[in-house]
């Protein structure tokens, strides 16, 4: 297949590049820079230039390609709701050409958006909370209803995506331990964070392309669970700085808008996109890229 991706320079996007290239496939991938356009030709991809707030590029790329996988996002958080909204209209630009084709077209959401039943991982069954509540359910809405038109859309619901560079929310709590002089986590610190090396997600958006399932929604989680507390241990030891335990009303000062998730419970299961899609990630965990990062 001939494959348009955006975020063809992104953390996973790049990944995902080499994984369908190697596969047969061919990629027609999004950038807007001169060097996103030599990345992507070095690696053997088709340059589309344009962005994600530019609807007529999405639009041109979407007509040249067998399918779609959208993986861009802009992570400003200073103006989430208003990224959020950007990618409902990218969606929905995209989901417009593919209407009646029956082409697949695979979206990027959260794990954390799932409202799974308390102290269980959430499953791809259980609901999402409403975009009024948290922007980013934006993106799933605008996917199923673009389903609704004739598009084989599948979700990719993402945990914590890690190497040892970058490792998803986790990479800003490293930034802040590092400026706060200490690493910090809410309460006993048992509360867990799902999580999946870059190169087993990369993979899983192959497989949901090649299966082009309509209306799926997949979690790419290797591990259920890894513990704030292990977390901020890690990165106490990687910085060379105390680690600390923050009540929920010091959580805010110390974390600044992560604080609101800082102690929250995240838990996902991927058990049934793992057998679906025979998905068997074997990256190394969490703690093990974290432990070798270079800090």
């Amino acid at each position: 297949m001939r494959v348009f991706l955006t975020g063809a320079t992104g953390f996973i996007g790049s990944r995902i590049v080499p994984e369908l290239i190697n596969a047969g496939h061919q990629v027609l991938g999004l950038t807007r820079s001169d060097e996103g356009a030599r990345t992507l030709a070095a690696a053997g991809a088709e340059v589309h230039r344009g962005d994600i707030e530019d609807l007529d590029s999405l639009r041109s790329g979407t007509e040249r390609a067998d399918a779609v996988i959208h993986t861009a996002f802009n992570h400003d958080f200073s103006k989430y709701a208003a990224n959020c909204e950007t990618d409902r209209k990218a969606i929905e630009a995209i989901g417009a050409v593919l209407a009646g084709s029956g082409r697949p077209f695979i979206v990027t959401s959260g794990t954390g958006l799932v409202t799974g039943t308390p102290g269980k991982p959430a499953t791809e069954d259980d609901p999402t909370v409403p975009a009024s509540v948290v922007p980013r359910t934006a993106s799933e809405e605008a996917a199923f209803a673009v389903a609704k038109r004739g598009v084989k859309v599948s979700v990719v619901r993402l945990p914590q995506v890690h190497d040892t560079v970058k490792q998803g929310l986790i990479t800003y709590l490293v930034a802040i331990a590092r400026e706060k002089g200490k690493s910090a986590y809410v309460g006993d610190g048992e509360n867990r964070w799902p999580a999946a090396h870059v190169l087993d997600v990369a993979r899983l958006y192959r497989l949901a392309l090649e299966k082009a399932e309509l209306t799926a929604k997949y979690h790419a989680v290797a591990e259920e669970g890894v513990p704030m507390r292990s977390i901020a241990e890690v990165i106490g030891r990687g910085l060379k700085v105390p680690v600390a335990s923050l009540t929920e009303a010091e959580a805010e000062a110390h974390f600044g808008w992560l604080g609101r998730f800082a102690g929250m419970d995240l838990t996902a299961s991927g058990a049934q996109t793992h057998k679906r899609l025979d998905w068997k990630p074997t990256g190394p965990g969490l703690i093990v890229d974290l432990e070798a990062m270079r800090y």
